[in-house]
């Protein structure tokens, strides 16, 4: 595996592929790669000819500076474990080749980006993610792209802007891996103490009661959530948000009449986690074995 950090270094690395007509494969990461980057990874490297990891931590999105400050960063752990899963190329930018002296260009998704984590970090946070996932697609101009469904609003608003500007890149979403306990795995689990790491298993285990009322019968949005609230509070837990809503618009359902995507937000001592689970009514048995079968 080779690493550049320029966009020209970059091109110039996938024009001969491109010329043969090879199928180029990005996975957008931040780094502190974990078992979920790395089934991006894996996924890119069965589908696409050549595989580019980007390794950036885009300080646009972060609206707190003491989070950019305290994200963890590991970069020759990173490269390592990119390369051992297979990728060809590791595009590891700086800020200025990124955002270079006099940058004045955002954009911008509306309507999917309001609630949740738009409502939760701020107006500027997605901009900063549509901007800079747009910046890496004309950067390496990749045949497709490869996300996890853990950043389920973000999946969807990156859908959206592909679609909408008409971007010559397919978005590949894959599911969330989590371990063993069902913790989704995070790059900002590393910054949980062991009794955090312990306490922050109830975000899991609080969607899954919402999974298991649905599949008992329940279809009555603040029945199925006052358990999982209940679950929360035991281990001391106080969610941003704990919602239902349409997995296509994020929309909140107030009664189950179909797939829903039950999404929670939450902070564990400093550290904010999210997860969600993609519930169906008459499958949210298999949905949930599905959802075990990705623990590594």
């Amino acid at each position: 595996m080779k690493t550049v950090d320029t966009v020209q270094a970059l091109r110039a690395e996938l024009a001969p592929a491109r010329r043969r007509g090879e199928t180029i494969g990005l996975v957008p990461t931040m780094g502190a790669l974990h078992a979920g980057h790395l089934s991006l990874i894996a996924a890119a490297r069965r589908r696409c000819d050549v595989v580019v990891v980007s390794l950036f931590v885009n300080p646009t999105q972060f609206n707190d500076p003491t989070d950019l400050t305290a994200y963890p960063r590991d970069a020759a752990r990173d490269a390592g474990l990119a390369a051992a899963e297979g990728a060809d190329l590791l595009f590891a930018p700086t800020v200025e080749e990124v955002y270079p002296d006099g940058f004045a260009t955002t954009v911008s998704v509306s309507e999917l980006t309001e609630g949740l984590e738009g409502a939760g970090r701020g107006p500027g946070h997605f901009d900063g993610v549509t901007t800079v996932v747009t910046k890496l697609f004309n950067m390496a101009m990749p045949d497709v792209a490869f996300f996890g469904q853990k950043d389920a609003q973000q999946a969807l608003v990156i859908r959206r802007m592909v679609r909408d500007l008409n971007m010559p890149v397919r978005i590949e979403v894959r599911p969330t891996v989590r371990d063993s306990d069902g913790l989704a795995l995070s790059s900002r689990n590393a910054l949980l103490s062991p009794a955090q790491r312990e306490q922050a298993t109830a975000l899991s285990r609080a969607l899954a009661v919402v999974g298991e009322g649905i599949q008992a019968g329940g279809r009555d949005a603040g029945q199925l959530l006052a358990p999982a609230r209940a679950e929360l509070e035991r281990n001391g837990l106080s969610p941003e948000y704990l919602e239902l809503v349409a997995p296509d618009t994020l929309e909140p359902v107030t009664t189950v009449t179909g797939e829903v995507l039950a999404v929670i937000a939450a902070r564990v001592g400093t550290t904010r986690l999210i997860d969600n689970f993609l519930i169906h009514p008459v499958a949210a048995a298999a949905s949930a074995v599905a959802d075990r079968d990705e623990r590594p």
